[in-house]
């Protein structure tokens, strides 16, 4: 998969967001403000922490086919590990046909293929967060996860889902090792203060809310309203939805299914997120692969869904969204409902579980 992987970057070359990657890395090197200007190549603003850039400053120094083959390889081997990891957690073999079968089908989930066609991070941010959460027994446990938030933020929201599972020391050095990250960005990276005083509660600087591509509450919000939701407005929808369904992926966690227990609080942090374009919603492929172990009919729905891309069935961009009308906004949130709909299923079972432990534990009548 790593192989195959790294001659399509290579035969494809840069891509659009590994062009902004290149452009945080170039910015550090030469030591100039890395949020003041955007990336000449693409025109688009540099929007990751100021980590991101140090991270990613490797990938400036080699010719762009070459930091292609290595970015796409190194996604293609997060994509096989993930699988691995997953169904090894779920108690299921994992071949090698098997393992290399299921990543190429999960190309034609959205998610997937925007993924690789954009160059983006999330398939080793996923990685990161899953080797934490599905082995918190490990003495590192947390680090990996704390480095991923610090490059994205939105994985913060499995700090909370570690403390609430009782696993605080793995959460502790989630939380020591992202403060590490905000440290090391501030001391290496010019203009890094104004990440965090101007642009990070701003909607805009990734692109417009509108867009159907923005599958998160605040987006959902902004197409039925009309315009950007106030903060006050969205953390009174976003916040109670998303600690439900924390509260349930905590739950479902302590009871030892981590599987579950991490997609819950991935759909969580996708849901609070005032920003989680599609490419984001990697996180289908672990919950695909729950379904098909539980209920074959309801991963097939799961996965259609997201090879079908009803988000994009209305008319979209260029503002279009604001003009959307009844069944538009049910086919164009499908990843922010479906999302929802897992919750309040996996909430359910919880509840039906907890009643027939009490049934089975109640005393039989006397005789």
């Amino acid at each position: 998969m790593i192989l195959c992987g790294a001659a399509v970057g290579a035969a494809v070359g840069e891509f659009p967001d590994l062009h902004v990657y290149r452009y945080g890395g170039t910015a550090l090197i030469d030591q100039w403000p890395i949020y003041d200007t955007d990336d000449p190549i693409t025109g688009y603003p540099f929007t990751y922490t100021p980590v991101a850039a140090v991270l990613l400053a490797p990938l400036a120094l080699v010719p762009g086919w070459l930091a292609a083959a290595v970015w796409t390889g190194a996604s293609a081997g997060c994509l096989a590990t993930t699988v691995i990891l997953v169904r090894r957690e779920l108690g299921r073999p994992t071949p090698g046909w098997l393992v290399a079968f299921i990543c190429l089908g999960s190309l034609a989930l959205e998610p997937m293929w925007q993924n690789f066609a954009f160059g983006q991070i999330n398939l080793i941010l996923m990685l990161a967060v899953l080797m934490d959460l599905l082995k918190p027994e490990r003495r590192t446990a947390g680090i990996l996860l704390g480095i991923a938030a610090g490059v994205k933020l939105t994985p913060l929201v499995f700090v909370v889902l570690l403390a609430l599972a009782g696993r605080r020391r793995a959460a502790g050095r989630a939380v020591a090792a992202f403060a590490g990250t905000v440290v090391v960005g501030l001391v290496a990276v010019p203009g890094a203060t104004s990440y965090w005083t101007e642009r990070l509660l701003d909607p805009n600087r990734v692109g417009p809310p509108a867009l159907a591509h923005n599958q998160s509450v605040s987006g959902t919000l902004t197409r039925l309203l009309g315009e950007v939701p106030s903060t006050t407005l969205w953390l009174l929808v976003a916040g109670p939805v998303s600690v439900a369904i924390v509260l349930v992926a905590a739950k479902s966690w302590r009871n030892g299914d981590r599987v579950l227990g991490s997609s819950l609080g991935a759909m969580a942090m996708l849901l609070a997120s005032p920003i989680s374009w599609s490419h984001h919603w990697v996180w289908a492929l672990p919950v695909g692969l729950l379904l098909w172990e539980r209920s074959r009919p309801a991963a097939v729905l799961w996965t259609t869904l997201f090879a079908a891309r009803p988000v994009l069935w209305p008319p979209w961009g260029q503002g279009r969204e604001y003009a959307w009308r009844g069944f538009d906004h049910v086919v164009g949130n499908a990843y922010v409902l479906a999302a929802i709909t897992i919750a309040a299923v996996a909430f359910v079972a919880l509840r039906r579980n907890r009643e027939d432990a009490r049934s089975l534990t109640a005393p039989g009548p006397s005789l």
